[in-house]
C-alpha cells in the first residue's frame, strides 16, 4: 500500500489524480490532499442546480465533477480530503464505516465522540463535519471524504446556497445538513498539519507494509493531461449533468419574458420563449439559433448578441437574460 500527500492544492489536479491512480497503480493508495476555495459536484448532479452561480463567478471558484455519486461539498484550505483507493474481492467489506474508520479513531483519541451515522455522514453532535462517497471502477474501490476541520462556513454556505430554483430534472439532489469543523471540540490546540499528521500515523498503524510515495516527473504529466482534457474542462463539469428543464419568467422593461429550456448532456435540444415584449422580429428566428448550442454561459451570449438580441426583446440588458436562462 503507498501513501501519498499532494502537495498540489488545486481541484482539478486533485480529484484527476484519483481517476490516475485507479487506472494507473496496481497498489492500493491511501491519498490526503487539501484544495483551495472549490465545489466538488457528484457524477449524477446537475452542476447548474447545485451552485450558487454569481458566488462562484465572482469568486473564480473551481467546479469540478468527481467519478463518485453523493451531493455537492464545498472545500477549501481547512478541509482535509482523504481517498482510499483499494483492490478489493468480492468478499471483502466494502461498507463505509471500513474506510472511516481511522478518523474516527484519530477524533476519539481527541476526546472527541465522533460517529458515522446514516450512510455515509461522520458527525459530532448530531452535526456534521464528513461527507462520504464510494465507487466501484477500474477493478478497484474508491471510497473518499471530507473533513471539515477550520473551514470557512460562511463560504461553504455561500457557495452552495442555491437561489429559487428554475430547474425539474431527476438528478441527484444535494441534501443540506447542519455542520460544524472539528478544531470546535478540540479539548487542547491543533492546527491542521498535526492533524494531518495524527490520521496519517493511524492509517499507517492500521497498515504496516504501507509505504510513502511522491508523485513522479511522469505522474504528474500523465495528471496534468487528464486535467487538461478532462476535469477542468466545461464538457465533464457541466456538460455531463443529467438531462434537465428549465424555466423562468423574467420581468424587465421591454415587459415580462418567459424562457423554458430543455438540456440533455449540456446541449440546449428545445427552447421557447412567450412573453408580452414587443417583438421587430419572429421570436423562432432566436429559439432556432440557440438550439443546439451549449448550455454554456458565454457561448449562449456570444449568440445573442450575434442575433440582435434586442430586435427580438426591446429594451433588456444581456445580463438580464443570462441571469433568466442560467
Amino acid at each position: 500500500m503507498l501513501s501519498i500527500l499532494s502537495t498540489s492544492n488545486f481541484a482539478p489536479f486533485n480529484i484527476a489524480s484519483e481517476e490516475y491512480i485507479l487506472k494507473g497503480f496496481p497498489e492500493d493508495v491511501f491519498l490526503l490532499y487539501i484544495n483551495a476555495p472549490s465545489i466538488i459536484v457528484g457524477k449524477h448532479q446537475n452542476t447548474l442546480a447545485e451552485i450558487n452561480r454569481d458566488w462562484v463567478e465572482q469568486h473564480k471558484i473551481p467546479v469540478v465533477r468527481r467519478l463518485t455519486g453523493g451531493g455537492s461539498v464545498f472545500h477549501d484550505p481547512g478541509n482535509l480530503n482523504f481517498s482510499f483507493l483499494m483492490r478489493e474481492s468480492g468478499e471483502t467489506d466494502r461498507s463505509f464505516a471500513r474506510y472511516t474508520k481511522p478518523v474516527l479513531e484519530v477524533l476519539h483519541d481527541l476526546g472527541i465522540p465522533a460517529k458515522l451515522e446514516g450512510r455515509n455522514d461522520l458527525t459530532i453532535e448530531g452535526r456534521k463535519f464528513s461527507g462520504n462517497a464510494k465507487t466501484f471502477i477500474h477493478g478497484k474501490t474508491l471510497q473518499h471524504g471530507t473533513i471539515l476541520f477550520a473551514s470557512q462556513i460562511g463560504d461553504l454556505s455561500a457557495a452552495l446556497n442555491v437561489k429559487e430554483s428554475k430547474f425539474t430534472d431527476k438528478a441527484v439532489k444535494s441534501v443540506r445538513a447542519r455542520v460544524t469543523n472539528v478544531s470546535e471540540h478540540l479539548k487542547q490546540p491543533l492546527d491542521l498539519q498535526q492533524f494531518i499528521t495524527l490520521v496519517r500515523s493511524k492509517v499507517h498503524s492500521l497498515y504496516p507494509e504501507i509505504k510513502e510515495y511522491s508523485y513522479s516527473e511522469t505522474d504528474m504529466a500523465a495528471i496534468n493531461s487528464l486535467v487538461q482534457d478532462k476535469y477542468a474542462t466545461w464538457q465533464w463539469n457541466y456538460g455531463r449533468s443529467p438531462r434537465y428543464n428549465l424555466s423562468h419568467e423574467l420581468r424587465c422593461k421591454a415587459g415580462g419574458i418567459e424562457l423554458y429550456l430543455q438540456v440533455n448532456k449540456g446541449i440546449i435540444e428545445e427552447i421557447s420563449i412567450f412573453g408580452d415584449f414587443f417583438s421587430a422580429r419572429e421570436i423562432a428566428e432566436l429559439e432556432q439559433a440557440l438550439t443546439g448550442l451549449e448550455h454554456q454561459r458565454e457561448k449562449v451570449a456570444a449568440m445573442l448578441e450575434k442575433m440582435d438580441y434586442r430586435s427580438f426583446f426591446g429594451e433588456v440588458e444581456l445580463a438580464e437574460l443570462l441571469e433568466a436562462m442560467f
